[in-house]
Parts: C-alpha cells; structure tokens; sequence
C-alpha cells in the first residue's frame, strides 16, 4: 500500500492509443489473470482504504437474508494493519483491530468479544483489503460463473478459489473496477450461504500522514461500563 501506481496508468494510457484503434483493431480483452495482477498491484500501493458498505447474507442455512451497513477503513503503516468497521444498522456494532488486539462490540447482546489480531490472518475480507495476502499466489483465478452478472466495460468480474482449501470459504467472486478497486464481492461457503457486499464512497490513502496518536485513539473502542467483556 506505499507505492504509487499513477506512472504504470500513464503508461498503460499511452500504450492503449492510436495505432490499434486507427486500424480498426478492438483492444485485446483483459484476462482474469491480469486483473487479479493489476488488483493486487493496486492494493500493495495503498496505505489506507475506507468506504461505506451495505452487506447481505443469504442461502438456505441462513433463513431470512441478513442485511447490515456502516463504514470500514483499513490503515497500514510500517508493516503494522489496522482496521475498523462501524456497523449503522441493523444494530450498532463496532469491529476494531490495532493490530495487536481484535475486538467486536455489540450493542444489542451488550457485549464485547476480544482476541489475538492473529484471529484474523484468517479472515479473506481482512486479507484483500490489507494486502496481507496474494491473490495469484493464493487462489486459482478463474472466470465468473454464468449468469453471475454484474460485469460492464468499467468493472471486471473475476472467481477466486483457495488453492489451499479454506474451512470457511468455496470461492469468491471480486468486481474490479477500471481504477483496480473493489466493488462488489461474494463469498460462498461450503452450505452454499453467499454473503455479498457492495461498496461505495471509496476513498484511497485519505489516512496517509495520521500521527500514532490519533491513529491508536481511532483504532480502538471503550465500551460502555455495562458491558460485558469476553476474552478469548
């Protein structure tokens, strides 16, 4: 998430003109492969990512399908990985990561669950969006499944699998926008539950320059006193 991509984009602008298209020649259509790449290109040069997001859980081991909002950012500075989604609805609850310690409030049961940020090396949300991991390394990146939908000239669709088998994850499916950002994702379980979730407001190195102490104070969370705390 340091570097910054703007003189790969120039070039690739420069290379996309002219002479191809004064032929008649269309453009030769990205594969899955490369815009995994030009993804994971992008999210190594990030330092911060935040975004609101509206998420949606379904499939037959769910029931009624779950849905939840808020806002999340991601911070990373000198190889430490932060991270803080705020969940507006349907009831308040707060995820936070220091990087040393994961917490997850909620409102409604008034409590608090913390455990070793390790906890979340698991996690492929935390993963993507950190650049903890490595998509071409980490997955067999292929088409999407017909009738997925979705995909436009601006946004590319792609399908992940865990090369390793995950306990907790089939395969996910990213929508890449023409900027190498997020936009959608699916993730499907073993049940076949599929939780997706889209992004909007998506802002890039918005963090870059906070101070330790104030990015200490905005990655943590106090409870409320009557909250019940559970370690685990």
């Amino acid at each position: 998430m340091y570097k910054s991509f703007s003189a790969l984009i120039a070039l690739l602008s420069l290379l996309c003109l002219t002479p191809l298209q004064s032929s008649g020649e269309t453009p030769p259509v990205e594969s899955p492969k490369e815009t995994a790449e030009r993804l994971q290109l992008r999210i190594d040069s990030m330092q911060s990512l935040s975004f609101d997001f509206f998420q949606q859980t379904r499939g037959e081991m769910t029931g009624r399908p779950r849905k939840g909002s808020g806002q999340a950012v991601f911070y990373k500075k000198d190889g430490n990985s932060r991270m803080r989604w705020d969940y507006s609805s349907p009831d308040k609850q707060v995820l936070v990561s220091d990087g040393s310690v994961f917490s997850m409030y909620f409102e409604n049961l008034k409590q608090m669950i913390v455990s070793p940020a390790e906890t979340l090396n698991n996690d492929l949300t935390y993963s993507f969006f950190t650049g903890n991991g490595n998509l071409p390394k980490d997955f067999h990146i292929l088409p999407p499944d017909k009738g997925t939908g979705g995909a436009t000239e601006e946004v590319k669709t792609i399908k992940l699998v865990p090369r390793i088998p995950h306990s907790q994850v089939q395969d996910v499916h990213l929508w890449v926008t023409k900027s190498s950002l997020i936009r959608r994702m699916n993730i499907r379980d073993h049940f076949g539950t599929i939780t997706v979730l889209n992004l909007s407001n998506i802002q890039v190195n918005t963090l870059v320059g906070m101070d330790e102490k104030r990015a200490r104070s905005f990655f943590s969370f106090v409870p409320p006193e009557d909250t019940e705390i559970i370690e685990q």
